[in-house]
């Protein structure tokens, strides 16, 4: 069985794709940008962005009925590299004690300029 998750934002359907999508045990959240509606959450500032996109990560998994705890995997993608350790900064708060595997690459851009970080998370639920 496969569960679709929305956030709601308009990009949903103009590109076709979902927050999140659940199938059996498995949950797969998309790239996640820190975006709230038409505002960009923490102009310039990689670390409040970051912390944004993980809470809406959070928050896509509690509507999959997961939780961070059972994140597996992340994947960061980050405008300026040199930046890692401010972005590296959020996310050991966020997984410090859960430890992920994870990879974090820089990127030529995002889709729009002022996002400077971009995450994608999996979640694996134990039966």
């Amino acid at each position: 069985m496969k569960k679709l998750i929305s956030s709601g934002a308009k990009w949903e359907n103009i590109v076709g794709y979902s927050r999140a999508v659940r199938v059996g045990n498995v949950i797969e959240v998309s790239g996640t940008v820190a975006s709230d509606g038409n505002n960009v959450v923490g102009k310039n500032d990689v670390y409040l962005q970051t912390k944004f996109v993980l809470k809406k990560i959070e928050t896509a998994l509690k509507d999959a009925e997961a939780s961070l705890n059972d994140v597996i995997r992340t994947r960061i993608y980050a405008k300026d590299i040199s930046k890692w350790s401010e972005i590296a900064k959020a996310h050991c708060e966020v997984f410090g004690n859960i430890k992920p595997a994870t990879s974090m690459v820089e990127v030529s851009s995002l889709i729009s300029p002022e996002y400077l970080v971009e995450i994608e998370a999996t979640a694996i639920l134990d039966f």
